[in-house]
Formats: C-alpha cells, structure tokens, sequence
C-alpha cells in the first residue's frame, strides 16, 4: 500500500540532535576527544573573553566548527554556516540547538581571527596530539604524505611514470633537466 505524501508546513520533534546523530558515527569519539581538551582549555578561554560587551561565539563551537570545516573540506566559511544551519549532525558537533540561529560569516570570521591569534588553535592540536599518543594511536614507522602536493612540487621533467614511454627531450634553456640552484 502505497503512503500518503502529506506535507507538513510545521513540524514539533521530541528527539534532540543527540538522538539522531548514530552512536557510531566517526564525530562521536572526535567530539568525546575534543570535549576533554575543551575541559582543559576552558581557564584559557575564560581569559581570552571580556566581561562586558556582546557575547561572543564560544571558543568550543568556533573550534568545532573550524574542525568541521577542515574535516570535510569545506571550501569557504560562508558555506560552512549554510551546511552547519543544514546538517543536524554538525549542529550536533558543533554544539547548536536545532533552533538556534547560525552565524554571520563575518561575525564567524573576526572571532575565528581572534581566537587564532591568541594560539588556542595550537593548544588545541597539541592537547589532541597527546591524547592520541597516551592511547598508543601514533606511530613513528611511517608518514603519509598528500600526492597532490607532490604533483605540485615537482618539475616535469625532474620525474617520469615507472610505465612510461621515453624521457622526454631536454629543455634547451635547462639542457641537463635538473631545477635552477
């Protein structure tokens, strides 16, 4: 039997963004790491803000929102808050209610630029670095390393497919192929 497609111009939920987000999703034990690093750093966050004055975006949810954005390759912040505003699981991540309103980029932007100022950011790697290492998640035996920026770096003629044809003839301004010193 097929289903009514009844649409619904307003809708009332019981579940919170906890409840929707499945308990193993890879961001939950993300957010269970940052969450204790948060822990730490709250006596420096609590130094970094004014007494009076607006309140500005939680150093937490900037940071978690900065994380979102390296995680998932999000290309701008202003396409950050549209897919925060968006997603229930970033809403979740970051710290937001359902209702509550999303950013301005540019507020987003002067607090992100203030916040990395004060070197929070660097705290917030090293205090994540440790944790990992006290779990044993790291490891000296290898390195990744990005191909694309190896593509980048390297000449055309400094490298060549291990399948490829023959090497291709020198340059007459480089005859013997090798970068300027």
């Amino acid at each position: 039997m097929r289903g009514p497609d009844d649409q619904t111009s307003g809708m009332f939920s019981y579940l919170s963004p906890e409840q929707r987000v499945r308990p193993d999703h890879p961001l939950r034990a993300i957010r269970t790491m940052t969450d204790r690093v948060f822990a730490e750093l709250s006596p420096r966050f609590t130094k970094m803000c004014s007494d009076i004055g607006r309140p500005s975006i939680p150093p937490e949810q900037l940071l978690r929102a900065l994380l979102l954005q390296s995680l998932y390759t999000v290309r701008s912040e202003r396409l950050l808050m549209e897919e925060i505003d968006d997603s229930v699981l970033y809403r979740w991540f970051v710290g937001l209610s359902m209702d509550a309103p999303i950013w301005s980029p540019t507020t987003f932007s002067k607090n992100r630029d203030r916040l990395l100022e004060s070197d929070i950011a660097g705290a917030l790697f090293d205090a994540v670095r440790r944790q990992a290492d006290e779990a044993g998640l790291l490891s000296d035996e290898h390195f990744t390393v990005d191909g694309t920026l190896l593509d980048a770096w390297a000449s055309l003629k400094s490298f060549r497919r291990k399948d490829a044809g023959p090497t291709p003839p020198p340059d007459p301004g480089n005859p013997d192929g090798e970068f300027p010193r």
